[in-house]
């Protein structure tokens, strides 16, 4: 074996005044060269005095993804060196060969950047306070009007169906009133649409001006539309419905026969998206026909041929197009100017060519009547059962029960009293308590005897019967509110176990689920001994054509660690012992894999651990009992909390109707009304602000490395789970958000653009002036591999662009004005330059964004 070759740190090599990595691309020496300027680098940063060049980055150096990634940054600010990214670093574990394969890049593959139409608008976009104020006091009226009228019309409802005669004609009264409402509610965006836009067009919308505002109702009243309770709520489960078809035709959107739509983030730009016939879209994907971007809304046309497959939770940007029988794997997304030619199969972010076939199933004969059939069922039953008995047992139940009858129109002198709050505290109580306990019971009892109607492997028809149990099964078990009680604790696998899942023999951690996890089917779901998982797991049970379905099992082996957000299809060949990364791509093709990582999309092989990770968790076996035994008391103490919390925030709400109703005996009517909605929100701000920083004792988080069985890290497992965070997309799109994110912490800039970002610890974020953040884009200042807790800040400098369910993860500072695109996974430690372009999962400056950025600035040229 030839001697080592030592390495001193050493200055970089001068160069041209003037010169420029992003427009003039690298310099490029030998690869002899290159081998001693990466060596000195990796010195320096590993603290060693020479590093020899056939050295295993992770397996003898004993490096992990955080250093390799600072790594990559300082070898990106030398202009005498190649850019590397940490795909690269991973590919080529060794400063040989990483040396080799960057040195033998052509000369041709050098990106040089192309500004889009959105980089060369981003200074003249910037609005001014006065612009901001205005939108934000015009979004403030159109919300007040609108809950005046939907409270308004609801007390009018009421009190006529409070006035019939008898039973019956309570029951007749309430399905003309909740049948007229609902249609009418339905009906609204697609009327409001048409005026305020009309036909949506290739555009640049500057954000907050008038003709944005525009835009922000017509998106609002799309996404909040009844209809999809019709259809089957905001289900976490597969479910499409023939009518949402004929919604989208009704906004404009060109969709042939026999599509099947299961994604719940409806497009909102319908005119430009095009569907043929008998195309699937799975559920969790983004398809909306516009993205923000440098300061402005930009609308483009989407594009599906017939037969065509996108699998779930992939991105669709705007500017795309799948040709007949085309595919997009699960995971995946497509940028703008990509377009997947007929009968190609695609996966990965930004997706590439791949031989993996995503249909797993075939379709069925027939499904036209039955499709129309179901349609009309679903109308029906919600229309002429659901919805009537929902209003006439709230009707019966305030006239009948004096308790609750009391709360709607108390008089002044009652809040003097006890009476008013001991039956505030009596229908609080009953409300919470009755929804948990229900909600429970039926968890774990009525989908285990539906289940058996229902048989795995087979073909059934699209909206058919078994469908019809398919869903049931998936909706009830699907709880969120139990599945974030239970979770983070050791409690979650006794909830599993109840729901269905089969756990084989349970190694207790204290921390085996996160607090966010959904299947299809949880008797069809086998997890073995020893997997931990972090949050946002989506297990896919159930496989789909236009109009057919089957169950699968799906199985994940022992000893396994799963990241966050990762699909999980039946056909995965990961095994035992696996880590699979945050966003990573579940391998469906090759080998089975086994003592491993996977990272990426698609994925690659990565170390299954390092040894930082591994030793902080290190405990004896009556050690890890003791601090097990205290986590689990801790544990308790958090979910004792997560109910409190809600419980008195309920009570709360109840509370405020109770003051808005007796209001109104002295105000006008429509007084009191308007002022309820909001008062209920600013009510709704301040308690969860409240909330969030008393469990933080009004002090910030600070970056960690610590063991799970560390105190400081079961106050962190609280701060997660305590807080409510779904109301703070109550505000996506308007400039409160950023004021609410100040309140809970954030370091936010002024002007900032937040169309749904969401982040788990808040005061370790810092985001810049101007910045523009989308749909689902994401902070996450944390990991917890193999039970190992780390956590960092993360920065975003001025006019930064967060495409659509980006990923931000620990330890990261993206520089002025970069862009990351859509669907891209920033791994911890990462640097993006200032104006970098940046795109992937894993995330990087890839050499091909010159004919992307190309394709942008053409696809937006009409705009």
């Amino acid at each position: 074996m030839p001697e080592p070759t030592s390495t001193a740190l050493r200055p970089a090599a001068s160069t041209d005044a003037g010169s420029n990595r992003s427009t003039f691309g690298p310099r490029r020496g030998s690869t002899v060269d290159v081998e001693r300027k990466l060596a000195d680098l990796l010195a320096n940063i590993v603290s060693a005095d020479q590093v020899p060049v056939d050295c295993h980055f992770f397996d003898n150096l004993g490096a992990d993804s955080l250093l390799m990634a600072q790594f990559c940054a300082r070898v990106r600010k030398r202009p005498d060196l190649p850019d590397v990214s940490m795909t690269d670093v991973y590919r080529h574990p060794t400063i040989s060969s990483l040396a080799t394969a960057l040195t033998g890049a052509t000369p041709d593959a050098v990106e040089k950047s192309v500004p889009t139409t959105a980089d060369r608008a981003t200074a003249r976009l910037r609005a001014g306070p006065a612009k901001v104020l205005l939108c934000g006091t015009l979004q403030l009226v159109i919300f007040v009007a609108y809950s005046w009228g939907v409270e308004y019309v609801a007390e009018v409802g009421y009190e006529w169906i409070s006035t019939g005669a008898g039973l019956v004609q309570v029951y007749v009264r309430a399905i003309a009133f909740g049948d007229v409402s609902i249609l009418a509610l339905c009906v609204l965006p697609i009327v409001m649409k048409w005026v305020l836009i009309g036909r949506w067009k290739p555009q640049e919308i500057q954000i907050w001006s008038l003709t944005y505002v525009r835009f922000w109702i017509v998106k609002t009243l799309i996404r909040a539309n009844p209809l999809l309770l019709i259809i089957g709520g905001r289900s976490r489960s597969s479910t499409t419905s023939p009518i949402l078809n004929f919604y989208l035709r009704a906004l404009g959107a060109k969709i042939g026969p026999g599509v099947a739509i299961f994604t719940r983030t409806l497009p909102v730009c319908t005119d430009l998206l095009t569907i043929g016939q008998n195309t699937v879209i799975r559920k969790d994907s983004f398809v909306s026909c516009y993205r923000a971007q440098s300061g402005v809304i930009q609308t483009g046309p989407v594009t599906f041929g017939k037969d065509v497959f996108v699998g779930e939770t992939s991105v669709i940007d705007i500017g795309v197009s799948m040709g007949d029988g085309a595919q997009l794997g699960h995971s995946s997304s497509l940028h703008t100017g990509q377009s997947v030619p007929a009968g190609e199969s695609w996966h990965g972010s930004p997706a590439r060519q791949t031989s993996v076939d995503y249909r797993v199933v075939n379709q069925v004969n027939g499904g036209r009547a039955r499709s129309a059939l179901f349609g009309v069922s679903q109308v029906v039953t919600t229309l002429v059962v659901a919805m009537p008995v929902m209003v006439g047992l709230v009707v019966l139940a305030l006239a009948e029960i004096p308790e609750l009858n009391r709360l709607l129109g108390p008089e002044p002198s009652a809040f003097m009293g006890l009476t008013l709050y001991h039956d505030i505290l009596w229908a609080s109580l009953v409300l919470f308590g009755g929804y948990l306990i229900i909600g429970l019971l039926v968890a774990g009892t009525l989908p285990r005897a539906l289940n058996r109607l229902i048989k795995p492997d087979t073909i059934y028809p699209l909206y058919g019967f078994h469908y019809g149990i398919h869903k049931a099964i998936a909706r009830m078990t699907n709880n969120r509110f139990l599945t974030m009680l239970f979770g983070d604790s050791s409690y979650i696998v006794h909830y599993l176990k109840w729901v269905g899942y089969d756990l084989s023999t349970v190694v207790q951690t204290g921390s085996n689920f996160g607090a966010e996890l959904k299947h299809e089917n949880p008797y069809l779901t086998t997890i073995g001994s020893g997997t931990m998982v972090a949050d946002t797991l989506s297990i896919i049970n159930a496989d789909f054509s236009s109009n057919s379905f089957q169950l699968s099992r799906v199985s994940i082996g022992a000893h396994n660690f799963i990241g966050n957000i990762v699909t999980y299809p039946a056909q995965s060949r990961a095994c035992d012992n696996c880590l699979i990364a945050t966003k990573a791509m579940v391998p469906l093709d090759g080998p089975f894999r086994e003592g491993i990582g996977l990272l990426g999309a698609p994925a690659f092989q990565i170390p299954r651990s390092v040894d930082r990770d591994t030793n902080v968790n290190h405990l004896g076996r009556a050690e890890q009992r003791h601090r097990l035994a205290a986590k689990n008391r801790h544990n308790i103490g958090t979910m004792a909390l997560y109910l409190l919390v809600r419980w008195l925030y309920v009570i709360g709400i109840l509370l405020l109707g109770s003051v808005a109703t007796a209001s109104s005996a002295h105000w006008e009517d429509q007084v009191a009304t308007a002022l309820f909605g909001v008062v209920t929100v600013l009510f709704t701000i301040l308690y969860w602000v409240l909330v969030e920083r008393l469990v933080m004792s009004f002090r910030d988080l600070q970056p960690r490395f610590c063991s799970i069985y560390d105190r400081a890290f079961w106050r962190h497992e609280r701060y997660w789970k305590v807080p409510a965070q779904t109301w703070i997309q109550l505000f996506n799109g308007t400039p409160f958000k950023g004021m609410v994110w100040r309140m809970l912490g954030v370091k936010v800039g002024r002007r900032l653009f937040d169309d749904g970002l969401t982040m788990t610890e808040r005061t370790l974020v810092t985001i810049g002036d101007d910045c523009t953040l989308n749909l689902t884009s994401n902070f996450q200042c944390h990991s917890q591999e193999d039970g190992a807790f780390k956590s960092d800040r993360s920065t975003i400098g001025d006019r930064v662009t967060l495409g659509i369910n980006t990923f931000i993860h620990y330890g990261t500072n993206v520089g002025d004005g970069a862009v990351i695109e859509a669907h891209s996974f920033l791994m911890k430690g990462e640097e993006v330059p200032p104006g970098a372009r940046w795109h992937g999962n894993p995330a990087a400056h890839h050499q091909d964004d010159r004919d992307m950025a190309g394709a942008a600035a053409t696809v937006h040229a009409e705009g």
